[in-house]
């Protein structure tokens, strides 16, 4: 697979450097000659080029590439690149580096962005799900939005810790993927019991929906009663 990169700064040369790993073909279009270090990733083709520029991307022959990743400091250029990459040259699958989280709102199929990643938004999630017990953490958005992986970690004391993953209240739309502990990691079945400390991982689609924050709030059924029919 032939993948281009917008930005040769640390990020962009260290995701080149993954990607060749794994036995991509890497092209690297940087317009800062303070940057352009073709020795650091020696292997990736290099292009001292604007890639907000149609003739630049052109000689680049950015056509050819399955992918391109926009993965400059300043979120403009990474608009301009995905939004050219995606109408002008047809690019597949167009990923782009949000570095402001109030621009996240405009990285969407409007300006040609398949995939946004958010650095400070990841941060902050990493954060909230280190420290956060018993409240839901939103950790990442898929599809723009229609999905999102949210986690839960179980507080000692919760209502939940004892309870089988089959009584959980979860709506039609929202799946309960992996439950992650000092044991390592369990792929949930109906009649294992939650245990605190347990980090739930959930897939619900949509935003959070109120059948994860529910769990928050011990919105389960007490012991005895059947659960509900979309648990079962």
């Amino acid at each position: 697979m032939r993948i281009g990169i917008a930005g040769a700064g640390a990020i962009g040369r260290s995701v080149a450097q993954e990607l060749i790993d794994y036995g991509h073909k890497v092209l690297l279009i940087e317009h800062s000659v303070r940057h352009y270090e073709p020795q650091t990733v020696p292997d990736a083709d290099w292009l001292l080029a604007d890639a907000c520029e149609l003739a630049a991307l052109q000689d680049a022959g950015l056509e050819t590439c399955d992918v391109v990743i926009a993965a400059t400091g300043d979120d403009k250029v990474n608009l301009t690149a995905s939004l050219l990459a995606k109408t002008e040259f047809g690019v597949d699958r167009v990923v782009a580096r949000v570095n402001d989280m109030r621009n996240q709102w405009l990285f969407n199929e409007s300006w040609g962005v398949d995939l946004a990643v958010s650095a400070p938004a990841a941060l902050v999630a990493a954060i909230e799900g280190a420290i956060d017990i018993g409240h839901v953490v939103r950790l990442m958005e898929l599809r723009q939005g229609q999905v999102s992986l949210a986690k839960l970690t179980l507080p000692e004391g919760d209502l939940l810790v004892g309870r089988r993953v089959g009584e959980l209240p979860l709506a039609e739309n929202t799946a309960l993927a992996v439950i992650i502990r000092e044991s390592g990691i369990v792929i949930p079945q109906p009649d294992d019991a939650l245990e605190a400390g347990d980090e739930m991982l959930f897939f619900t689609g949509g935003g959070l929906t109120n059948a994860v924050s529910a769990l928050v709030r011990g919105a389960i059924k007490p012991a005895g009663e059947p659960a509900p029919p979309s648990a079962r």
